[in-house]
């Protein structure tokens, strides 16, 4: 059973009742047995993660003093373990969505969800998020060689979520390592937290490396190679970032018994003591290689190391988000993951490219996180948007299908066939190597070569990084029609990712006009993750409908008329667009038509009634305005068409007081693709 408090809801209502009314369990996103990419990942959320952050103490506490301690559209709705199940619901279903997609729109209430499920508010941790994205989007340009990071590391999450789902080594080997019982609950709730806090943000260093490689390509671009002698940045004072403050140093004492005066004295020697000794290094040397990542890159081949700014990022997030009273050793495992995924352990632990000082790759149970990280980062490199000059122009898979089935992996990554001219002139250029002798260095065709080649580059470089002996791993590539239809991509856009300040700016349409955004921000989010993400997603889709009105919202100055408000005709053609959304995500969330709420005999002060009538809905989960099923367009419409003005008025009057909002907000505007006035 998936959702367990669900179902004891619906006990509980039936024997208060006397009927079945619900709620029922929400219809599962994936299939029951396939084993690819989506149904494994998200199996792993249904299935294994029964119980998810469930509090014992508090559904006592309820049951003895007959008050709700969750929050649905208001506090005191649910119980507390049925928002916790809800929460894990939100958490299914934008997974699932964005596997499907995997834009970055839909990466975004994945961050959303896990930060609010597992850091608290997202308000408090956004920059650490959008941060990564806005300057992907607005400085890589500049680079010769870079590739999008922020879907990437959701497919990083959802690719681990898969092989904990599909394989039972790598299960063993976590559950051995941290003493959890076998194929345990408990296991998988705690794989679930510290996988993503790993996969999730093990990028979020890139803002500190962008300006690195920004001063090395304007040499590069004409062709000269980074050495010793290039031009490049260093850090300084970096143990602003680093340092340790006394309730760190207290906390992590208590921990292991010894005390560090910076993060990285803690990683290195955490590092040291899991690997040191298979691998023969000192924790001194550890201490001295990531010491010197970001004050001397020269001595890393000119290369500035993301890796050491997104263990140190997000340890400052970890210590504001938890305080170090929460710290635990699992959280300095994802740091010491995070920080040896890139190059760490490749070139200065295991030395896999130099075959006089090459050590065995790294095994499961040596250290599970920083294992599956690297494997997992390794394997996305599909879907990912090109934004360097070189990126641009190189030949990258644009899909891959994936079988986990019995514990192996078996990847096939599909090339646009509409580069075939380029695969051609390889192969031509790759046989008459062959037939050549094989003198000198083959002819790369990045990343195609590497998956097509004999050699077979791409798999056995990540058999070199981590042994794949308990978790086969099978490459193929091929060309075909890529499609893009689930990527939605419209004339909206901004430097970073809105979609937060949208949100909260519908949903403060009903405070005062002076109330401030920290006020409308409080007021977001005092509604269960549900219910902000709803709204999340009518912001997200907001450039769906804009679109179809001609019209665009971006934060770049622009020649045309603003959009102060949007008129009848207009709503008249993106209203029956926000039911339909609102419908469709309700089903998905497990809601279904019903009205019995207002109708069901309540024993209680018609005062009284219109409160508790209001929870018994968010319990029942049933509401009058949804629908049943899979229904069509046409019937959403006819559906639309049926409710009344007032109801009606809700799929599109919330816009017009978010544009009067948006003024509270620095740079984002709506226009109209007309140059004329709207009335």
């Amino acid at each position: 059973m998936a959702y367990t408090a669900l179902e004891t809801m619906r006990q509980s209502l039936k024997a208060r009742f006397g009927e079945d009314l619900g709620p029922m369990q929400p219809p599962a996103s994936e299939g029951e047995k396939t084993s690819d990419l989506k149904s494994a990942a998200l199996r792993f959320l249904r299935e294994r993660c029964e119980g998810l952050r469930h509090d014992g103490e508090i559904a006592r506490r309820e049951a003895e003093t007959g008050v709700f301690e969750g929050v649905s559209l208001s506090a005191h709705q649910i119980p507390y373990n049925m928002q916790m199940d809800l929460d894990r619901l939100c958490l299914e279903k934008t997974l699932g969505d964005f596997i499907d997609s995997g834009t970055a729109e839909d990466a975004y209430p994945v961050y959303y969800c896990y930060i609010n499920m597992f850091l608290g508010r997202y308000g408090r941790s956004k920059k650490m998020v959008e941060l990564l994205s806005e300057y992907e989007s607005n400085g890589s340009s500049l680079l010769m060689k870079h590739r999008d990071h922020y879907s990437h590391s959701v497919y990083v999450f959802a690719l681990g979520l898969a092989i904990y789902e599909s394989n039972v080594p790598y299960r063993r080997a976590f559950e051995t390592y941290y003493g959890f019982e076998p194929d345990s609950a408990d296991a998988a709730n705690r794989f679930l937290e510290f996988w993503g806090l790993t996969s999730l943000f093990h990028d979020i260093g890139y803002p500190f490396e962008l300006p690195f490689e920004q001063v090395l390509s304007y040499f590069e671009v004409n062709n000269q190679s980074r050495s010793g002698d290039s031009l490049f940045l260093a850090y300084r004072n970096v143990e602003s970032l680093t340092a340790l403050d006394e309730p760190a140093i207290v906390r992590f004492e208590a921990l292991y018994g010894r005390r560090f005066d910076t993060v990285v004295a803690l990683l290195a020697w955490d590092i040291w003591r899991k690997l040191g000794e298979a691998y023969g290094f000192t924790e001194a040397y550890m201490r001295d290689v990531i010491d010197l990542k970001p004050v001397s890159p020269e001595r890393f081949g000119c290369f500035m190391d993301h890796a050491f700014f997104s263990a140190a990022r997000l340890f400052r997030e970890l210590r504001e988000a938890c305080g170090p009273e929460a710290l635990t050793p699992m959280h300095v495992d994802a740091l010491s993951a995070i920080l040896l995924h890139n190059s760490l352990f490749k070139f200065a632990i295991s030395f896999y490219k130099d075959a006089s000082k090459a050590k065995p790759p790294l095994r499961m149970g040596e250290h599970p996180l920083a294992y599956l990280l690297m494997i997992c980062d390794e394997l996305q490199c599909w879907d990912r948007t090109a934004y360097g000059r070189n990126s641009r122009t190189e030949l990258h898979p644009m899909a891959a299908k994936f079988d986990f089935a019995d514990g192996a992996i078996r990847a096939d990554y599909c090339y646009d066939r509409a580069e075939q001219e380029k695969i051609d002139a390889w192969r031509a250029a790759y046989a008459a190597w062959e037939e050549g002798g094989r003198e000198g260095k083959p002819p790369r065709l990045k990343a195609y070569s590497d998956m097509a080649e004999k050699g077979q580059r791409f798999r056995t470089d990540i058999e070199k990084i981590v042994d794949t002996a308990s978790i086969p791993l099978t490459v193929k590539a091929h060309t075909g029609r890529v499609d893009r239809s689930m990527k939605h991509t419209y004339l909206s856009s901004s430097n970073f990712l809105h979609f937060y300040d949208f949100a909260v700016a519908i949903h403060g349409r009903s405070l005062p006009p002076e109330a401030t955004v920290e006020q409308m921000e409080k007021k977001f989010e005092s509604h269960s993750l549900e219910y902000q993400l709803s709204t999340l997603n009518r912001a997200r889709h907001f450039a769906r409908y804009l679109d179809a009105i001609r019209c665009f919202y971006t934060d770049k100055p622009v020649d045309y008329e603003m959009v102060t408000r949007f008129t009848p005709d207009q709503a008249a053609i993106f209203a029956p667009m926000e039911h339909g959304r609102w419908v469709r995500e309700h089903i998905a969330m497990g809601w279904r038509y019903g009205d019995e709420y207002e109708k069901l005999p309540l024993d209680l002060p018609e005062a009284e009634q219109k409160k508790a009538r209001s929870a018994l809905r968010e319990q029942l989960r049933r509401h009058k305005l949804t629908m049943d099923g899979n229904p069509t367009e046409a019937e959403v419409a006819e559906h639309y068409n049926q409710l009344d003005e007032a109801d009606q008025d809700k799929d599109w009057k919330p816009f017009n007081r978010m544009l009067q909002l948006l003024k509270k907000y620095d740079g984002t505007r709506i226009y109209c693709l007309e140059n004329r006035e709207v009335q």
